[in-house]
């Protein structure tokens, strides 16, 4: 039985970044992934992942943003490829809606550089915008995107460059603590791991039963279509959004990479799935649920439909992060329930869980407190 100092299941946007940075640590590491590295399967595709610094769900990410844009820049840096692409961000929706009030929070009390913008204003400034009249924006300049295939490649080779060992197409049957350490089984073997890091997305709660109803994967669906005005949704002429419209809460892209304008909406169709069973195929239902946000809010991107895929949501109870040691299991650590607005933080995850493995967690402690698993049985 090979030997390693942890071993980290799910080599995605998570674990792929995990590896990384535990072998830039000195660790020796084996990343573990069911899929092709990387695959199209789990909540790491789709050509581009938004990032953002104006954060409505919590000012307490605004620090670990920070961090993780810094993490993102050492990583183009060091592979010499462009993975963050700055357009701009925009938060909008009703005046008293969540989103409009908790990115002003955000800028306000860590001085972002921002415009309060109505409707009308907005679209004057971005011509691809066309939001109700009751309805108004934040626009943050820090926002952008990532390319999330091309960051889940590029740490794996850089993991492997500092001497891990990652395996695709190796499924993982289960594992066992070995007091101390842990072993690992999958489909072509068993390996011993001082640590064990688990970043397996949709698929968490299958390695760790606990996260059953903590962990819950859900079925999305976005959509590319090719603006009718595509001189109004390229790059540089339209920040990528995140919305909450009556309909509910959308986001989106300009068109960069692949043909089309990009719309997603959070919560689809509100289908809870196993992540092994789920309705991979689009259906018209799928297609109406985006076209309905691209019809009243960007009429001038409601143009043929170039691309329809799935990926998956892993919701927690409070759609915050769930980063922490095993409750039951020593040297074991978690990182799920990424709740749809994770892959941003996929650089300073990676940092994260390599001081939870290696250090006990000293460096992040008080940052991840609101992400610890307590929190849900807290009475």
């Amino acid at each position: 039985m090979q030997h390693f100092d942890v071993i980290v299941i799910g080599v995605g946007g998570m674990g792929s970044a995990s590896t990384y940075h535990l072998a830039r640590r000195g660790q020796k590491v084996l990343g573990l992934e069911q899929f092709d590295i990387p695959h199209d399967f789990g909540s790491s595709h789709g050509s581009t992942r938004i990032i953002r610094l104006a954060y409505a769900e919590g000012p307490a990410y605004v620090p670990l943003l920070r961090r993780a844009y810094t993490l993102w820049r050492e990583l183009e840096n060091l592979v010499g490829e462009r993975l963050m692409i700055i357009t701009g961000g925009i938060d909008a929706g009703g005046k008293d809606t969540p989103t409009v009030r908790g990115s002003l929070l955000t800028c306000e009390r860590y001085c972002l550089p921002h415009q309060h913008l109505d409707a009308d204003s907005l679209r004057k400034q971005f011509p691809g915008y066309c939001l109700a009249k009751d309805m108004e924006a934040v626009y943050q300049p820090d926002g952008g995107f990532l390319l999330p295939e091309r960051c889940i490649a590029n740490y794996v080779m850089a993991a492997q460059a500092h001497g891990a060992e990652i395996h695709a197409r190796e499924a993982v049957l289960g594992w066992t603590p070995s007091n101390p350490g842990v072993v690992v089984r999958t489909t072509r073997g068993s390996y011993f791991g001082r640590k064990l890091v688990i970043t397996a997305g949709p698929w968490a709660s299958t390695l760790c039963p606990g996260l059953a109803k903590l962990a819950i994967p859900e079925r999305q669906v976005v959509l590319w279509a090719q603006p009718i005005r595509p001189d109004l949704f390229r790059l540089g002429a339209f920040p990528i959004f995140n919305m909450e419209a009556s309909e509910g809460r959308f986001y989106g892209f300009p068109v960069y990479g692949v043909p089309g304008f990009k719309i997603g909406k959070y919560h689809h169709l509100h289908q809870n799935v196993d992540p092994d069973r789920v309705d991979r195929d689009v259906h018209p239902e799928d297609e109406e649920v985006l076209r309905e946000g691209i019809r009243r809010y960007f009429p001038d991107a409601n143009g043929p439909t170039m691309a329809l895929k799935t990926c998956m949501f892993t919701n927690s109870p409070d759609e915050h992060f769930i980063l922490d040691a095993h409750p039951q299991a020593e040297d074991v650590y978690l990182a799920a329930g990424f709740s749809g607005h994770g892959f941003k933080f996929a650089s300073i995850v990676g940092e994260i869980m390599t001081d939870l493995a290696v250090d006990s967690g000293a460096k992040y402690a008080d940052q991840i407190e609101m992400f610890r698993l307590s929190r849900f049985t807290a009475s």
